[in-house]
């Protein structure tokens, strides 16, 4: 079963080589600020030096779940990265590795997820796994769903698991959902490979470790489910709005496999507003936008399960702005990342929809009240 070693709950490095030195490092920022002699207690280096720390255990647990999946009967097949793999590039539309030389599943012009970790059972189960320095793990709790529902859906015959690591103290963990299974290590500390990292006269390293059993496989050998990224979700848009009496058909929004796809994508997109009529809605200054600038209508799942509606404009291929309400209804308007899915996303669905999609102000207000109704129906209860 699996059940942490205390090799690996005490950090122990005897068995992993020098290979924690043969990994290439993010190091430019750090180096630059040691070189202007920035203080350790600054803010700037603080930060700096905790993103390079955390990489460094990601490097490290990778190399002592290697050797624990090596002597592990019960795990039957384990997915290369780094030095460790040959290197393929990234493949679309399958898992493969990327440029980082890190495990991820991507579009042909965007990565989905990203997986630390990931290996199969004897009992058929799939993990993936998540490794942090983070103390509090709410962002990496609102990740797992995505990941999952990805892994479910392109792997369809395996059970899909998690295994969280993280440094003693980490908080919230009683609250990750039962899928997952925990392992706890002792504080890690990357003094050692930083000083490495700096000292102009390198120590001759030992070979690179990395002989390994045929259950050790590549990334892309896993045989998966074929999954459209775009496809699919131009097919749930089209479906959404087919019904013959409703604006939103919420039988098939809220059918369970349908809910996997939004854990996901977020959002479901299903239709979009003239201008004029979001004004109603938004706060959106005289002249901001052209005055036929469509404003598409999106179903967001929040982390609550809640789903509520919010508003992309997006005035050029790479500039987007999303607008939505938090749960006292304030206001936020916010630019997206210009190489982030959702400016692809919004892209690909403007150009499906026609004249057809298109929501007057009391659609929008009854998919508000059908979808507040279903909410407080299933969970308020």
């Amino acid at each position: 079963m699996l059940e942490i070693t205390p090799s690996i709950r005490n950090l122990e490095k005897n068995d992993i080589a020098d290979n924690l030195l043969h990994y290439a490092y993010n190091t430019k920022h750090l180096l630059s600020l040691i070189k202007k002699g920035i203080d350790i207690e600054d803010p700037s280096y603080l930060s700096s030096y905790r993103s390079f720390e955390g990489e460094v255990y990601e490097n490290f647990i990778y190399e002592k779940l290697l050797r624990y999946a090596e002597e592990n009967e019960y795990i039957t097949k384990f997915i290369l990265k780094g030095f460790h793999q040959s290197k393929h590039k990234a493949y679309a539309n399958t898992l493969s590795i990327s440029e980082k030389e890190q495990i991820v599943y991507r579009t042909k012009s965007r990565e989905i997820s990203e997986f630390d970790a990931m290996f199969i059972t004897k009992n058929n189960e799939l993990y993936f796994v998540e490794m942090t320095l983070v103390k509090s793990v709410l962002k990496l709790r609102r990740r797992l769903r995505k990941k999952k529902a990805l892994l479910e859906i392109v792997f369809p015959n395996y059970e899909i698991k998690a295994l969280i690591i993280l440094n003693e103290g980490a908080t919230g963990t009683k609250q990750f959902p039962d899928y997952c299974k925990v392992w706890f290590t002792k504080e890690f500390s990357a003094k050692d490979v930083l000083e490495y990292i700096t000292k102009l006269d390198k120590q001759k390293l030992q070979p690179k470790d990395k002989s390994w059993s045929k259950k050790m496989i590549e990334a892309h050998m896993l045989k998966l489910h074929p999954f459209r990224y775009y496809n699919t979700m131009s097919w749930i848009t089209k479906t959404l709005r087919a019904h013959k009496k409703h604006i939103i058909d919420m039988s098939f929004l809220y059918n369970y496999k349908i809910q996997r796809y939004h854990n996901l994508y977020n959002k479901f997109y299903v239709g979009y507003m003239s201008l004029e009529n979001a004004k109603k809605i938004l706060t959106i200054k005289e002249g901001e936008y052209k005055d036929d600038q469509r404003v598409v209508v999106a179903l967001e799942k929040k982390h609550s399960d809640e789903i509520v509606l919010t508003y992309y404009i997006q005035t050029t291929r790479k500039t987007l702005y999303l607008y939505s309400f938090d749960d006292n209804g304030k206001e936020t308007k916010e630019k997206k990342d210009p190489y982030g899915i959702t400016v692809t996303e919004v892209f690909h669905i403007n150009k499906l929809m026609n004249e057809g999609y298109e929501l007057t102000l009391a659609n929008v207000s009854i998919m508000k009240k059908l979808l507040k109704e279903r909410f407080k129906t299933h969970h308020c209860k």
